[in-house]
């Protein structure tokens, strides 16, 4: 068994940019990637997409997730709580506009593993 407080990684979480969000990968395996995603205020990560299903999860935080409502590419502002769930192929992005945005991101299967 693996536990782990996501507030507490989120906190310690680095990026080789200060424009770009904070990552730490908590678990890597050919079924699942799970990162934390820690955004502060005006940063984001652009839209983009994956070969796998995205989850989503806010942990803590508020800001704005990104992806398609009946084919157009929405964006909507999201809470602790919240969780969105991508098919593969479909395009996610999220942002924080003020303060900081904790999400954690489940990608399964693990990018790179055939289905």
């Amino acid at each position: 068994m693996q536990i782990s407080n996501s507030l507490a990684l989120a906190e310690r979480a680095v990026s080789a940019n200060p424009d770009r969000a904070s990552t730490v990968l908590i678990h890597d395996s050919d079924a699942a990637r799970i990162v934390i995603f820690r955004i502060d205020a005006g940063q984001t990560v652009p839209l983009h997409s994956s070969t796998s299903a995205v989850m989503l999860t806010v942990v803590s935080g508020s800001g704005f997730i990104s992806g398609p409502v009946d084919d157009v590419v929405t964006e909507e502002q999201v809470c602790p709580g919240v969780i969105a769930i991508y098919a593969p192929g479909e395009l996610h992005g999220m942002r924080a506009e003020a303060g900081t945005l904790v999400i954690i991101a489940t990608i399964a299967p693990r990018p790179g593993i055939s289905n």
